[in-house]
């Protein structure tokens, strides 16, 4: 039999992973992660991803990781899931709102980063125009309970549809918040210098910054102190439509990274 990984042709994942407009999606879901205080803390007193040098290859490993969990066989996956579950449990952080020092590894903010990253993949697929029913929206974000399990989460504790996505992002929102010390690094992280790998990156890299932005729900904008108007949600779901057709006149030898052409061919034949 063969070792598709997590997913495979059959699942909802592999038909939306590999359209390049999730780029925006994965910009996004780092911005979610950046409202959680712990996670953020966590990130800022244990990582080089603020550090102008080095926010990039931060950024790409997490990409590579992305990678793998998703395409990957299931040895591959278990071994990138040991290393970060490793590292996880490895580092510590403090919280100076409750004086208390807290593993990188602990559930509440592991979820929250699990969550936003499957909300920012999910919606900007939707907005952008992937075709993708309700019943679909609900089997991705079931798919992805399987993610969770890699970093060392309870599968059965993450959300299993769009509804309970939903309830858990409403439930945390009260203790969200961009801590202090995290608004200018955050900045810098954003402007930070490319690597040569990603030079084609560089003249539209403000505009992704800026889209990627602009998808977050209203209330996670103004938390960054951003305005927040149904205006800005047209004007992202519009650029995104247009970013997303605008794409699909790319032959797909051009379009799709490696790993998402053969799955297209898996889930093709």
């Amino acid at each position: 039999m063969t070792d598709h990984g997590l997913f495979g042709p059959e699942s909802v994942t592999w038909r939306v992973m590999g359209e390049p407009i999730l780029l925006v999606g994965g910009f996004r879901a780092l911005l979610m992660q950046g409202l959680h205080p712990r996670a953020m803390r966590g990130v800022l007193q244990n990582s080089a991803l603020m550090h102008p040098d080095e926010a990039w290859s931060r950024f790409m490993r997490t990409t590579e990781f992305v990678r793998v969990r998703t395409y990957g066989t299931l040895p591959e996956v278990e071994r990138a899931g040991r290393r970060v579950r490793k590292i996880h449990s490895m580092l510590r952080a403090d919280d100076p709102d409750t004086g208390e020092r807290f593993r990188l590894d602990e559930p509440g903010a592991l979820m929250w980063v699990h969550v936003g990253e499957v909300d920012s993949y999910l919606s900007v697929a939707r907005r952008a125009g992937v075709r993708l029913s309700a019943g679909d929206a609900d089997r991705f974000v079931l798919e992805w309970r399987r993610a969770a399990e890699v970093v060392g989460l309870n599968p059965a504790d993450a959300p299993g549809s769009v509804a309970e996505l939903r309830a858990y992002v409403e439930a945390e929102r009260p203790g969200l918040r961009l801590v202090p010390e995290a608004g200018h690094p955050l900045l810098q992280s954003l402007t930070a210098p490319l690597p040569l790998r990603l030079a084609p990156l560089k003249p539209v890299l403000p505009a992704l910054t800026l889209l990627a932005f602009a998808t977050l729900p209203r209330w996670a904008r103004r938390l960054y102190g951003l305005p927040a108007t149904p205006v800005g949600d047209l004007w992202a779901t519009a650029t995104l439509r247009t970013l997303h057709a605008g794409l699909g006149l790319v032959p797909a030898q051009m379009r799709y990274a490696p790993d998402a052409r053969r799955a297209r061919k898996l889930m093709a034949a």
